[in-house]
């Protein structure tokens, strides 16, 4: 688990270091038509995160015990499969400032580490929630889940700058 959360924090560090540099004014800018703002791709991944974390809190309290084969998830940064993001983390229209998103980010990540190191690794393993992509991944699958959606996610992101 520990390489999961050390994976997970340098793909964030990259993220930051990647709009950085920009204004608020950029990071709320639509670029194209039927695409987010780079804001909203990050109040996506910080949407994401939340949610990630009180369902893995939730399915640890509540969950039943299944055996589940871990899933190909390294695929998430693979582009080229559009994915049509659940309405429960549709990112808002709304300006943010880039210190708002950064203490967001920061408040699900606090969330995303409360939950993995207040629980069993064992309970982890062992239960398991449902992926729209990939269908049931454990709990402990999710973790990394994070890292890949935000490597994904900073890919598009570097895409919308190239288009500032």
């Amino acid at each position: 688990m520990e390489q999961y959360l050390e994976q997970n924090k340098s793909i964030r560090s990259e993220l930051l270091n990647s709009v950085s540099h920009l204004s608020d004014e950029q990071l709320n800018r639509k670029v194209e038509e039927g695409s987010w703002t780079i804001m909203q791709v990050l109040h996506h991944l910080y949407l994401m995160e939340g949610s990630i974390a009180k369902t893995i809190q939730s399915i640890v309290e509540k969950g039943e015990k299944q055996q589940v084969d871990p899933k190909p998830i390294e695929l998430t940064v693979n582009r080229t499969k559009k994915v049509e993001a659940p309405s429960f983390v549709e990112p808002d229209k709304g300006f943010i400032t880039l210190e708002e998103i950064k203490e967001k980010l920061k408040e699900s990540r606090n969330a995303l580490l409360q939950v993995v190191e207040s629980n069993n690794k064992d309970e982890l393993k062992e239960k398991a929630y449902p992926h729209p992509a990939f269908g049931l991944l454990s709990l402990e699958q999710w973790v990394p889940f994070i890292g890949y959606h935000e490597k994904r996610h900073l890919e598009q992101i570097e895409e919308l700058k190239a288009k500032l």
